[in-house]
Parts: structure tokens; sequence; C-alpha cells
């Protein structure tokens, strides 16, 4: 409850009852305020909690960071590349155990109904084919919806991972120009992403427009390469089951090389390749994501001044 109404008590600090009273239920004053905020208030079965299931938002990353900075994915991509799918593909397969092993185990998720309400439409229903998530809206949001997962290591502690969920066009307007108003969204994805997952959408680069659809990744893995300075990248070619051209696949490689010669590939698919099963691009390329570690920092070494540590940091 709120204040007790006598001016000069500190009964609901759990001291003293300024009319002497030992049990405040016993207390006149205290009841009378206990009944009315019983009458104001929703009933105790309701509990207000700092998270509503969906998709989190840049005002409730503080709620997941309280204890440690959560790792980061960003999902960089064109439109239809398969971007939403990757992430329905991950949800599916963690809730058939698909992904964990015993050195990470699922722990919780703030963001349930965000996760179901992007796998849904890859489910399986009664006389419905199972189709892929719709696009994602562009809107002026200036920064993309998060959806959590938390896992618990071998040690005992938590490792938490936020996969940003943001539409293609956000990407392709900030390959263009970094600064173009409504690609705060990707701006952010580039600021705040430990792990960047470049997608290479096959499909369009098989079909009639493949020189554009080449084009425009060449553009954007060179503003995600650049902005990713030496953070965690990956090159994933979607929609696996598509055969694409092998000089087309030499061009794309060539554009993400500038950022090392070593940049690891993942190919996924919701459709079999030959005997592959379909699951197994996407439990690999989950496994490198998982196995991120934050770069440590290296602070200078320096030499006390005397006999005492707390001068080691003195005024130059």
């Amino acid at each position: 409850m709120d204040r007790c109404p006598q001016p000069n008590c500190f009964a609901d600090d759990n001291t003293t009852c300024t009319l002497g009273h030992i049990r405040l239920d016993m207390c006149p004053e205290w009841k009378r305020v206990s009944k009315i905020e019983a009458t104001a208030s929703p009933g105790d079965d309701q509990m207000l909690l700092p998270w509503s299931g969906l998709a989190m938002g840049e005002s409730d990353l503080n709620f997941v960071s309280g204890k440690v900075k959560p790792i980061t994915v960003g999902i960089v991509g064109p439109e239809s590349a398969g971007k939403t799918t990757i992430l329905g593909a991950f949800y599916l397969l963690l809730g058939r155990g698909a992904l964990t092993t015993d050195a990470n185990q699922f722990s919780n998720s703030y963001t349930l109904a965000g996760w179901e309400a992007v796998a849904t439409y890859l489910r399986w229903k009664p006389g419905q084919l199972p189709s892929f998530p719709p696009h994602t809206p562009s809107g002026a949001a200036r920064a993309p919806g998060m959806l959590h997962l938390g896992f618990r290591r071998e040690d005992g502690s938590l490792r938490d991972l936020l996969f940003a969920d943001a539409p293609g066009e956000w990407f392709q307007k900030w390959a263009v120009n970094e600064q173009a108003v409504d690609a705060e969204g990707a701006r952010w994805i580039a600021r705040h992403a430990d792990v960047t997952l470049l997608i290479a959408d096959r499909q369009a680069l098989a079909g009639p427009k493949k020189g554009a659809a080449r084009n425009d990744f060449q553009l954007l893995a060179q503003r995600a390469v650049t902005e990713a300075r030496g953070r965690r990248l990956a090159l994933v070619w979607t929609k696996g089951d598509v055969d694409v051209a092998p000089a087309m696949e030499a061009q794309i490689r060539k554009a993400v090389a500038s950022a090392s010669s070593s940049v690891p590939e993942f190919t996924v698919s919701v459709s079999p390749r030959g005997e592959i099963d379909a699951a197994e691009g996407f439990r690999e390329l989950f496994g490198w994501v998982l196995c991120t570690k934050r770069m440590g920092v290296d602070l200078p070494a320096t030499e006390a001044s005397g006999h005492d540590p707390f001068f080691r940091f003195d005024r130059r």
C-alpha cells in the first residue's frame, strides 16, 4: 500500500505505528487505506511483468541486459530472401530439441508470443499445407523487433541471444545511402550486432533478374563488411535447393572476401537437398551463432608509482 494517512506515521516503512499498534492489521487507519486500495486495485491473481511475450523494442533491452549484455544477431539481406523463415525454422527446431546440446541447454525466452507469430506459418495444420512467414512490414521504426532466447551453459552461466527481425527495404536503402532517413533501423543493427548473417538468396541469383540481384548483393555486402569492423560475419545461402551457376557463386563469395579469406558459409533450405536433411543446415548455422564469444578488452599495462595500488592510475 501507499503511505499511512497519519502525517507522522512510518508504519509503511516497517517501523513505528503512530497510534501504537504493534500489528498493523489492528490499526483502523491502516485498515481503512487497505480497504480503499483493495477496491481500486486489480485482483491478487493479476501480476504485472516487465515483458509481454511479444517481440521486444529498443526500450525493452535494458531489462534483458540488466545482468549480462546479450549477443545480438543481425540478419542482413534483401526483401523476400528468407530472413524471417530462418528465425521460424530456428524456433520450430528448438521446440523439437534439435538445436540444443549438453553444452547449451534451452533456458527461457521473454518473447515466446513473438516467436509463435513468426513460426505459425511454417507449422502443419489440418487440411492446410505450411507456407512462409509474411513479409516483415517496413515502417519508420528506429530499431528492429528483437526475439529473445536464453541458454544455460555447462558451467551454469546463462547466455542470452537477441535476433533482429528487420525488413529487407531497410538494408536496400542503407546499402545505397548509409545515412538514408528511412534506414535508421539498419544502422541500429550495424552498430549493435555482435554477429551478422549476410543473406544470399539463391532463387533470386538464379532467376530472370539475377544480374540485378547480384549487383544489389555486392552493394549490400560491401556496406555490411565495412560496418562489421572485425565482428563475426557469415555468408548464408538461403533456398539452398535452388541451383546457381558456379560463376555467380564465385562473384558472391568475392564480394564478401574483403572481410576475411575465411568467412564461414552456410546453406539452409526448408526442402531437403538430396540426402541432406533440411534441418542440418539450420542446425549448423545455429551452432555457429551459439558459440559466439564477445571480444574482450585489453587494458594497458601500468606501473605503480608507489606501494599503494590506488595510485596506479594517476594523472599524467
